[in-house]
């Protein structure tokens, strides 16, 4: 069986094995690149066949309808303040007197802007406002001011809630 093999390795020269390679090496191309591609392509013939079918894309009112039922909440105010306290706290923060005012908006949508001077290291404020966005999800931030003065990072942040008026 090993002189076979020997054989055939001495019969195939370098530019067989070469050949042997590049053959491997497009198989594993077409299983990797292309397969995945092809499924992406039938998910858009799909999609293209259904738009084109008469199903209409959602319209304009729809697509307000659903920010206004995104934005819609359970949760107070002082719910989402006491809530970014704790995400303060559990990061490490130290939160200062934040103040919030309530902007003057027409429409039903309520926004809460909140000036909120904090400090920490880097690592610290970037983890807080990770942690603020991706837990309080009417939550944005409008503006991000750094000092660094000395051995402490701080931060104003401008955030802002957008709830829907009850």
């Amino acid at each position: 069986m090993s002189e076979r093999l020997l054989r055939l390795r001495q019969d195939l020269g370098p530019m067989g094995w070469l050949s042997i390679a590049l053959i491997g090496l497009a198989a594993a191309f077409a299983f990797l690149v292309v397969k995945p591609l092809e499924g992406r392509n039938a998910a858009l013939a799909e999609r293209v066949a259904q738009l084109s079918s008469g199903e209409k894309p959602p319209s304009a009112a729809g697509k307000v309808a659903s920010v206004y039922g995104f934005l819609q909440k359970p949760e107070q105010t002082t719910d989402w303040l006491a809530k970014l306290h704790g995400i303060g706290t559990a990061t490490g923060v130290q939160l200062r007197s934040a103040t919030y005012k309530t902007q003057p908006a027409e429409g039903r949508i309520a926004r809460y802007e909140i000036v909120l001077p904090v400090s920490g290291s880097y690592p610290q404020i970037r983890d807080f406002l990770k942690r603020s966005l991706a837990e309080i999800p009417v939550l944005s931030l409008d503006q991000l001011t750094l000092k660094r003065e000395k051995a402490a990072l701080n931060a104003e942040l401008r955030l802002t809630l957008h709830m829907v008026k009850p």
